[in-house]
């Protein structure tokens, strides 16, 4: 955006604070992370997106999906996923995407991240679910080496804390409960008040929303629920698709 361009979106929030012009109805909530994305697309120099690939890859991915019977009912078929369908999930499911990322290892030897939980070594994101469940069932989390970014782990989870006590009554319920059925409210509800999750930066002189955990967090509900009771979300078609680091992967260890 050009310095002579002008911000329709924090034009309009300016009207309202000061009372000037109509109000206009409150629509349906939004995330506008597919819109931030199509601003990058449209502003990018250095980077360009082939349409036709693009296409190619979602029936790709949309037909082994169908191959595989792969759904949300899948999600609880997993050993490590909880099965209960109560509160205590719920909080299972906050916490475990709260902690949700960087699994690399800074240990000299290169050795992952691991786990050892039912006689299994469980590395990556498995290797905290893992952690968690052990930590429920024995009291304990003891792992072959300390989890990285141990510390930021921490902070998170006391300033998750700080925000459901002084905003939420002390319960991610209360969470759910005021997004109202609606994946898109709950998704701003999370990055609105635990700053966590809100993974957002300035592009071009725009604000470019991710909110990559926020929507897992979401689509984990939705799916261990199988889209009934806290899992329903009327609007749960607004949920994008986030490619992790798997992708880069390959380029790296080539180069």
């Amino acid at each position: 955006m050009s310095d002579e361009e002008v911000d329709a979106e924090l034009l309009d929030l300016l009207r309202q604070s000061l009372g000037i012009g109509s109000k206009k109805s409150a629509g349906p909530p939004e995330l506008k992370v597919l819109k931030d994305a199509e601003y990058v697309y449209d502003n990018s120099v250095d980077v360009a997106i082939d349409s036709q690939s693009t296409k190619a890859a979602a029936t790709s991915i949309w037909s082994r999906m169908r191959a595989n019977g792969f759904c949300k009912k899948t999600w609880s078929t997993h050993e490590l996923h909880p099965k209960a369908r109560d509160e205590s999930t719920v909080n299972f499911i906050f916490t475990m995407d709260l902690l949700n990322f960087c699994f690399w290892s800074d240990h000299e030897s290169g050795l992952s991240f691991a786990v050892d939980y039912h006689e299994t070594r469980w590395t990556g994101y498995w290797s905290l679910v893992a952690a968690l469940q052990r930590a429920l069932e024995e009291g304990t989390s003891n792992t072959s080496e300390e989890i990285p970014l141990l510390n930021e782990r921490i902070a998170c989870l006391r300033e998750a804390g700080d925000a459901l006590y002084s905003r939420f009554n002390c319960s991610f319920l209360a969470c759910i409960k005021e997004a109202k059925n609606s994946a898109a409210a709950l998704v701003n509800l999370l990055v609105n008040n635990f700053p966590c999750f809100q993974d957002q930066f300035d592009f071009e002189g725009k604000t470019v929303r991710f909110y990559k955990r926020a929507q897992i967090l979401v689509a984990d509900l939705w799916a261990c629920f199988d889209g009934e009771g806290y899992g329903y979300f009327y609007d749960i078609d607004k949920i994008t698709m986030f490619a992790g680091k798997s992708p880069n992967q390959p380029e790296q260890r080539s180069n």
